[in-house]
């Protein structure tokens, strides 16, 4: 089986979205998970610790980086969705992922813009504003599992098995 560069397992650029075998979507998409699950941890930290308004203060931040990060998921991932040949599950999977994505990253800057109101206050997180961070965690975890079936299912933008093979073939040892 010959791979296309339309088969989806090949960049649209390899510049801007990382070289055959090497996408940057996986590498970026740490970010915004790392500092989105780090701000629900300060967020409820906030209301067992007694100085609150300081883990508040921190998830804001926090809520920050994970927009800017995912902003720049996005954009490596639509590139790669680009490479997806349209009409296909891969690609009707890949795009239920990116519109939950947009809805996740959405729902934390409007999260972000709600509480920058309160940044320096000494109080916990509230209640909404916490019930949000979760709710749009959840269903990051859901877009986490349709991108993990994107790669590991449908091979977007992982190197064809005949690739692969050759990092599973045993090698005669090397005699010195």
């Amino acid at each position: 089986m010959s791979t296309q560069p339309q088969d989806g397992k090949h960049p649209v650029s390899s510049l801007l979205a990382g070289p055959y075998g090497h996408p940057l979507h996986p590498l970026l998409v740490t970010v915004p998970i790392g500092a989105w699950v780090a701000s629900l941890v300060f967020d409820i930290g906030s209301h067992v610790a007694g100085r609150g308004g300081m883990l508040a203060d921190g998830s804001l931040w926090l809520i920050a980086v994970g927009v800017l990060g995912a902003l720049a998921a996005a954009s490596v991932g639509f590139l790669d969705l680009f490479a997806i040949p349209t009409g296909t599950r891969a690609f009707r999977t890949g795009l239920v992922h990116m519109s939950l994505n947009l809805a996740v990253t959405a729902a934390y800057a409007g999260g972000f813009a709600w509480r920058r109101g309160g940044y320096g206050h000494s109080a916990s997180v509230g209640a909404g504003q916490l019930a949000l961070s979760a709710v749009s965690l959840a269903v990051l975890a859901v877009s986490g599992f349709l991108g993990g079936k994107l790669a590991y299912r449908y091979g977007v933008r992982v190197a064809a098995e005949t690739v692969q093979r050759e990092g599973l073939e045993r090698t005669p040892a090397a005699r010195g």
